[in-house]
């Protein structure tokens, strides 16, 4: 008899729950704590600041030098971290309500089957803290009295990263920050509430926490301790630090190169800025560890930390942003500690934001062929005594760019279409910055090709072992045989689902 995708749906939870309740009643479950900053980039020294971060987590498990972020934008990374999916299976494709950024779809579709669902299932005693998605709380998205399921403990920001001068949805109800240190720095706040949640948990069941600071996303508020650290330095002049892209899509030949001094002034500062947010970042990582030490937890526990994705200063004489499918921008900081974990360990296999889900998932027990899951566990590559498993060759990269209906301020000679401008129309993202790439990383190849959705249909690719930096986009020099290999693989990844997406060829 046939089944409805709704009962198939029913039937493989039942079976994904019933596996994972059986191994919570066996004793065996491990304490996870999951931390994902925001825009905090690995090519450009984003972990610099982060020496405690390093020692904790790093330094005592596993460094992942090859993570990546499947969209290098907040909300639908995000929305990739919570449900193992890349944005064409969960729809949220940018910032915006339009783009389905916490909408009323995402919460009636994809937020019902993220991670946290299932271990709230568990008897996973969980708790959220910071920032969720950049449209959380606002009245056309549910409001503050949304508080999405699977969580017990819930302190989710209102909106888009902030220091002070905030609101939260305190377990659905609205609470407002200033600007007093002591009282309302975000960062401090997550850190002092989480450890509050681990004084006060049940010893008789596990433990998830997910923090998420605001640090280090503009406006770059640091701590007043630290406000006079980094003053001589200065963002990274190596690479393609203002080098022109000449031989780039359309958005990517409009900056000006040589910047001029005020661009570069401006991105030095922040850069300067995002460091000193991410020393209190640095602070909460050695609180947390310490806490778990101090309850006798850490030893059964999992400490992941990560960013939702990277970010640039001044590569190919872009100011500041992200939304590029360059490395600065796509490769992301991954460490993590925990139980079967050897400490000092460097591991190249490529793993994704969409594995980290599952991942979590994998270490609470679950039968992953169960789970609607595009990622896949990387349990078994940094503790292979737990799983047996293999590490990806090749994935997807996406992005559905934004742009105004009307010209830009910054920049109305190039009509509407454009967002994210600087003085001198240079311009960060547009409606046409929309494209897909398949990355290839697999010890033999490194390699990136990518298509845009635009007039020129633009491609893209590079060879990333003869030219790490991205300076020279060889499509017109490379074997055409390549060219239509590589485009077959990308249409497929762009139209998998669940495990279809890990055995493309």
């Amino acid at each position: 008899m046939m089944m409805s995708g709704t009962v198939r749906a029913v039937v493989a939870l039942v079976a994904l729950l019933t596996c994972c309740v059986r191994r919570v009643h066996s004793g065996g479950a491990s304490n996870i704590l999951l931390i994902v900053t925001d825009d905090q980039d690995l090519q450009l020294g984003g972990m610099t600041p982060m020496k405690k971060t390093q020692l904790l987590i790093g330094d005592s498990g596993a460094t992942f030098v090859n993570s990546f972020t499947v969209t290098p934008l907040c909300c639908p990374s995000r929305s990739s971290i919570l449900t193992g999916r890349y944005p064409h299976n969960h729809q949220v494709r940018n910032n915006s309500l339009a783009g389905n950024c916490s909408s009323l779809p995402w919460q009636s579709g994809a937020e019902l089957d993220a991670f946290p669902v299932y271990l709230s299932k568990l008897q996973y005693q969980t708790f959220f803290a910071g920032k969720y998605l950049n449209q959380y709380g606002e009245r056309e998205a549910g409001g503050i009295g949304h508080v999405p399921p699977g969580w017990d403990q819930w302190h989710a920001l209102v909106g888009n990263s902030q220091y002070y001068n905030y609101t939260l949805s305190n377990n659905g109800q609205e609470e407002k920050h200033g600007d007093i240190y002591n009282d309302d720095y975000l960062t401090d706040l997550i850190a002092n509430r989480s450890l509050h949640f681990l004084d006060n948990r049940s010893p008789l069941h596990p433990f998830f926490l997910m923090l998420a600071p605001p640090a280090p996303h503009f406006p770059w508020n640091s701590a007043p301790q630290y406000q006079k650290h980094f003053e001589d330095v200065k963002a990274p002049r190596d690479g393609s630090f203002d080098k022109a892209g000449k031989d780039k899509h359309w958005l990517l030949r409009q900056p000006i190169s040589p910047m001029l001094n005020t661009s570069l002034t401006f991105l030095d500062d922040a850069y300067r800025k995002r460091w000193r947010t991410l020393l209190s970042v640095d602070d909460l990582v050695e609180k947390l560890v310490k806490k778990l030490e101090d309850i006798k937890e850490l030893n059964n526990t999992y400490v992941f930390f990560t960013s939702d994705n990277g970010y640039h200063t001044g590569q190919f004489s872009l100011p500041i942003d992200k939304r590029q499918l360059y490395e600065f921008d796509i490769r992301t900081p991954l460490l993590v500690r925990g139980p079967g974990i050897k400490p000092k360990q460097t591991l190249k296999a490529p793993v994704l934001n969409i594995d980290l889900a599952p991942t979590i998932l994998d270490i609470a027990g679950v039968n992953m062929s169960a789970a609607n899951m595009d990622g896949q566990s990387f349990l078994s590559i940094m503790a292979p005594s737990m799983r047996n498993g293999s590490a990806r060759a090749f994935f997807l990269v996406e992005y559905t760019g934004e742009g105004l209906t009307s010209a830009e301020p910054a920049c109305p000679k190039l009509g509407p279409g454009l967002s994210q401008c600087f003085p001198d129309c240079v311009c960060e993202d547009a409606f046409n910055n929309t494209y897909a790439c398949v990355r290839t990383l697999d010890g033999q190849e490194d390699l990136q090709y990518c298509e845009f959705a635009d007039s020129e249909s633009f491609v893209e690719v590079y060879n990333l072992t003869a030219d790490p930096h991205q300076l020279e986009n060889v499509v017109k020099k490379v074997d055409p045989n390549m060219l239509q290999t590589m485009n077959q693989r990308l249409i497929k990844l762009q139209s998998c689902q669940g495990v279809g997406c890990r055995s493309v060829t």
